[in-house]
């Protein structure tokens, strides 16, 4: 078993992920669980899941399913996805994801969030890109990945 692997598929591994709170449940063979108690700070004005912790649980979800199929060393990035909020998530959430189409650089995922009801909360469909995983926080990585500060926005003048 790797640092990227646990009894039940890849971890998590991700700062903001863990901050929200949420649990790997399952992740093996193309398919994903995980899971999220909603607290105060998840909620939005309505006292209802906020719409960005109902995505960050789909994005989850469905990255989780792409890497339960990918070798060691490889991570995903999110290229595009698409979700539709079906009602009000409340109580505790689970993500559900799975993959339905893989090549070698892609995978293209569905997925879902419910509620501790059982109620369809949102729906997604999403891609990914494989990549090598990076050893992010390194002082190296840190320096190939910070931008020139002498840069400026706009189209070059080449």
């Amino acid at each position: 078993m790797t640092d990227t692997q646990t009894s039940h598929g890849p971890a998590l591994e991700s700062p903001f992920i863990d901050l929200l709170g949420v649990e790997l449940v399952k992740a093996i063979d193309g398919e994903s669980e995980v899971r999220l108690p909603l607290g105060d700070a998840h909620l939005n004005t309505w006292g209802i899941a906020h719409g960005g912790v109902t995505m960050t649980l789909l994005d989850a979800a469905l990255a989780i399913a792409a890497r339960s199929v990918a070798g060691d060393g490889i991570g995903v990035v999110t290229v595009e996805m698409k979700v539709n909020f079906m009602q009000p998530g409340r109580g505790e959430l689970r993500g559900y994801g799975r993959v339905l189409h893989r090549s070698t650089t892609m995978a293209y995922c569905e997925g879902e969030v419910r509620d501790s009801e059982g109620h369809f909360v949102a729906k997604a469909l999403g891609t990914f890109k494989y990549m090598k995983r990076l050893a992010v926080g390194r002082d190296v990585v840190k320096q190939k990945l910070r931008s020139d500060p002498q840069a400026t926005p706009g189209p070059s003048d080449a």
